[in-house]
């Protein structure tokens, strides 16, 4: 099949110089569209399927003819000078295959610090290098479409995809996923922003339909998006799988025409993500204009529409013309001629140095940065096997991945190995077990998330060795993340055998004067408020990417202070998060990535209710004063920071707001400055607080000040009023508050505002 298409391509390659057709890249797109027939239109916005692949399973597919591993192709035509574009996935790094047929190289690419850990830096310019680094590698290994960022709200701690995801909070989202798409943008390749929208769960996703009040929708679950178009210019957004009020959003014209680009002015393509909805010709009037990996199925669904009326030709030319302009603006089209040679070990040091700034100190008892220490115990299976991060389409094929052991003893520690074989061996006898329970048959079996391993805990005698012949211990607790899989509750807390361990190694060496340190390789949030008193810190290291260990052990050792914020909250409890009414918590198995099924009829997994509105993370916390483990924006340093003479003037366009931070510690330091608004009283309920901005000092020197000026516009401080479907502005005057947490506010300013309304479109309402 597929040499009979390349065959016919040839042909009308040839029979295209002979009559003199428009070429993509030499004449206009208007042209190139006139010339295309009508069948050629509508498999131009279909890809071209997906390897292995019988077009309705849920393989994360491969395109081997061009980049072998990348997600998908864009159908060619040869006879219009139109190639097919590669689209690869992210967004921790490029994902295609390391080893090729008859090959003998390989194509490793760096695996780059989880989304979670970028938003927690709260460092736009530093985001915006890393993304400049994965684009690098894009543009090098011959893709033309890189398939991130996601910036999908994390609405509760359990969604097995927040490891992508940046935060609770629309701003921190926004800024962080505008800042990647620059980097990744300046390198001539484009982007794919997903996935838009509200795609908050993993369970059911192809099916799951989420109701959620316009206030909500337009506040929470689409302002990052909207940041992100405005400031970024994406080339691509990718619609998601889920419904939103009943409409599958790919096939929803008001979220992908009337609010995406008439009120945001968005001006790229709109592609579906793999599989998604269930009608291509509804697809293609919504205002979806590419439809990925591609089927026989829609090609016949578009072709009927049109037969029949329901579709119009004007309508299919529209995303014919985008899906053109985006192949045309491609390095493919320019005739790019990749190296497949980017600058690996460049990017390592990239990926090393940008993990430092998003690794959060959670508790510090004096034992960080690390002196006088030269023999260290670790514990915890993941000491050994440490977790660069997710899995799916998030997982990056990489060359390796430093391991917490090894990166103490790259940095000169002796490190008691004297337990390395038996964690090992215990490693990997129960990732045996776990492949050997898999059902072989199982399409997404290799991408499930790995359990994480039962913890070892040394006998007495074993203990009291350890004990003498180290200085510190340091416990490592890792936790899996992956596409297709929400959490489970219970992977929430820790396990009993974590808990033993925790136990046990702190008893042995507090009893003996010395030092316990945690570290925390995980993709979210976990339950820390029974424990966190046991060890002497907590480091919430993240999924670092493939120099993990070193990047662990810069922060321990006092390379770096740490600088990193909680873009998200930790609660006390998982069911003090007001989503965990409505998330299903304790979903099955067999409903997780469902092909479109909704006869399941479990709680939350054909329809959940965000009944939370805009209450979202600290916002609910905040509103109504629910004690948290960590608040959201939190995070220790090995310094200290003064917050002073702050200043905010409003002119009616533009909010300006200035604070002056001066180092009060003992040693250089970052800080991560939070701007908060408090609103007048008003008919809307309202948050107690909300971010409308931040930024973060550069390095300072002990004694050393910097005053940050932090800007929004205006109409930010509005509410949306459903009744009037209007962003509306009060009149009165706001309180702003510099914050070094949402619990932690320094220092206060105020403002007027005069009242203003600015009328948006009356849809995606509730059924």
């Amino acid at each position: 099949m597929k040499k009979s298409i390349l065959i016919s391509a040839a042909i009308l390659a040839l029979a295209g110089c002979q009559s003199g057709d428009p070429q993509l890249g030499k004449s206009s797109v208007d042209k190139v569209l006139k010339a295309m027939t009508l069948e050629e239109k509508v498999h131009f916005v279909i890809g071209m399927g997906m390897a292995g692949s019988d077009g309705n399973s849920a393989v994360v597919g491969a395109t081997e003819d061009i980049v072998p591993g990348a997600a998908g192709t864009t159908y060619p035509i040869p006879r219009l000078g139109i190639p097919s574009i590669v689209l690869a996935d992210g967004p921790a790094g490029l994902r295609i295959n390391p080893t090729r047929e008859n090959d003998p190289n390989t194509y490793y690419c760096t695996h780059f610090p989880i989304g979670t850990l970028l938003s927690s830096t709260w460092n736009q310019e530093l985001v915006e290098s890393v993304g400049e680094a994965m684009g690098q590698e894009v543009h090098e290994y011959g893709a033309d479409v890189y398939l991130a960022p996601a910036l999908n709200i994390h609405r509760h701690p359990l969604n097995g995809r927040n490891f992508e995801y940046y935060s609770e909070d629309p701003v921190v989202a926004g800024k962080t996923a505008a800042a990647y798409v620059r980097g990744v943008q300046k390198n001539d390749v484009g982007t794919s922003v997903k996935h838009f929208a509200y795609n908050n769960q993993e369970t059911n996703r192809t099916g799951n339909n989420a109701i959620i009040s316009p206030r909500a929708q337009r506040e929470i679950y689409l302002k990052g998006f909207e940041i992100t178009v405005k400031e970024a210019d994406p080339w691509t957004i990718m619609s998601s799988y889920n419904k939103i009020n009943g409409t599958y959003t790919s096939q929803s014209k008001d979220l992908l025409t009337t609010v995406l680009r008439d009120e945001w002015g968005f001006k790229g393509l709109v592609m579906t993500d793999w599989y998604g909805g269930d009608n291509g010709a509804e697809q293609i009037a919504a205002g979806n204009d590419m439809l990925q990996p591609g089927t026989a199925l829609q090609y016949q669904q578009i072709m009927d529409a049109l037969k029949d009326g329901s579709l119009t030709e004007a309508q299919l030319d529209v995303c014919v013309k985008r899906c053109l302009e985006l192949v045309k603006r491609s390095p493919k089209v320019k005739g790019y001629a990749y190296s497949n040679k980017p600058d690996l070990k460049a990017h390592a040091t990239v990926t090393r140095q940008s993990a430092l700034e998003g690794m959060v100190l959670l508790e510090n008892n004096g034992v960080l940065p690390l002196k006088d220490v030269k023999n260290v115990a670790v514990f915890g299976c993941t000491s050994f096997d440490f977790i660069a991060g997710g899995t799916g389409s998030g997982n990056v094929n990489r060359a390796y991945t430093v391991s917490l052991l090894d990166g103490l003893k790259n940095a000169g520690f002796k490190v008691d190995e004297s337990n390395k074989e038996t964690y090992l061996k215990h490693i990997e006898k129960e990732k045996a077990a776990f492949q050997a329970s898999l059902d072989p048959n199982d399409a997404l079996a290799p991408f499930y998330p790995v359990p994480r391993p039962s913890e070892l805990v040394p006998s007495p005698k074993e203990m009291a060795a350890l004990v003498k012949n180290n200085d510190i211990a340091i416990i490592t607790f890792g936790r899996n993340s992956g596409e297709f899989f929400d959490r489970s509750a219970a992977d929430f807390e820790l396990s009993k055998s974590e808990r033993t361990l925790l136990t046990a190694v702190t008893a042995a060496f507090h009893t003996a004067g010395k030092k316990v340190v945690v570290v925390l390789n995980v993709g979210g949030v976990i339950e820390t408020h029974s424990w966190s008193w046991m060890p002497d810190a907590v480091l919430l290291a993240w999924q670092a990417g493939q120099e993990g260990g070193n990047s662990v052990t810069d922060i321990l050792t006092g390379v770096e202070s740490p600088s990193g914020k909680l873009p998200m909250t930790f609660p006390m409890n998982l069911m003090d998060a007001a989503s965990s009414l409505n998330f299903p918590i304790d979903a099955t198995k067999d409903v997780y990535f469902t092909n479109r099924r909704e006869d399941v009829g479990q709680k939350d997994v054909d329809q959940t209710d965000y009944a939370e509105g805009i209450y979202v993370g600290y916002r609910w916390f905040d509103k109504y004063n629910i004690s948290v483990s960590y608040p959201f924006g939190y995070g220790l340093s090995y310094t200290s920071f003064e917050y002073s003479e702050p200043t905010v003037k409003n002119d009616g366009k533009t909010v300006t707001a200035t604070v002056t931070v001066k180092n009060v510690g003992e040693v250089a330091g970052k800080e991560a400055v939070q701007l908060y608004v408090s609103a007048p009283e008003s008919k809307l309920d309202k948050p107690a607080k909300e971010l409308k901005a931040y930024g973060k000092t550069k390095k300072l020197a002990p004694g050393e000040s910097q005053t940050l000026t932090l800007t929004f516009p205006t109409s930010e401080l509005a509410s949306f009023d459903e009744e009037a479907s209007a962003w509306k502005v009060d009149a009165g005057t706001y309180q702003f508050l510099f914050g070094a947490s949402s619990r932690d506010i320094r220092c206060t300013a105020e403002a007027d505002a005069a009242a203003s309304e600015v009328p948006a479109h009356r849809v995606l309402l509730k059924q």
